[in-house]
């Protein structure tokens, strides 16, 4: 005997989203729970952004975090990147205002539960965002960090960061970190 399995539409889905406990992302008619982050994916995401909405005070962009949701239509597909860079103006899903359509910037901070995801299918989503330049992978176990900058020829090119002397410099807007200010006050297992 086959186990059913439950579809979702869109429109179920992000009713459910309104009264959820858990957030969950949605994957062309999949409801999946998110997992909760560790005080160390907390704090990445904390130093990191923090310091990039300083950079980018005066500038056109926004930068959001955790709880703003990015739809990719073309997939059908709804997910909480952990932190994401927007050019003004922001452009919301129809009808929403928890949901956004243009990252230029998406930062993801890497668990055992979800580093090949992170990394496979998830880019692969990402790229269908016509708007998407950069993505930005941190390690919550060590020193490193993976970006990947979108060149005029559309390709995608890696440069990998290592130790807390190394400084992450994005392509898409002018900011630069050290890995030492990322991984300010984080006790690694």
């Amino acid at each position: 005997m086959q186990a059913t399995q439950t579809r979702y539409s869109s429109e179920e889905y992000l009713e459910r989203e309104k009264t959820a406990e858990f957030r969950s992302e949605y994957r062309d008619g999949e409801i999946i729970p998110m997992t909760g982050g560790t005080a160390n994916h907390n704090q990445i995401v904390n130093n990191f952004c923090v310091a990039l909405m300083l950079a980018l005070k005066s500038q056109p962009y926004r930068v959001y975090t955790i709880d703003l949701r990015l739809s990719i239509p073309e997939k059908n597909i709804y997910t909480y990147p952990d932190a994401m860079v927007i050019a003004t103006p922001v452009i919301y899903a129809e009808g929403r205002r928890d949901t956004i359509t243009n990252s230029q910037i998406i930062i993801e901070v890497l668990s055992r539960s979800t580093e090949s995801y992170d990394r496979g299918q998830k880019f692969e989503y990402y790229r269908r965002v016509d708007s998407f330049r950069e993505y930005i992978l941190i390690d919550q176990y060590r020193y490193y960090v993976e970006q990947f900058s979108k060149t005029e020829d559309g390709k995608w090119w890696l440069s990998e960061y290592e130790g807390d002397g190394a400084i992450l410099s994005l392509s898409s807007v002018e900011f630069q970190i050290s890995l030492s200010d990322i991984y300010e006050n984080l006790e690694f297992e």
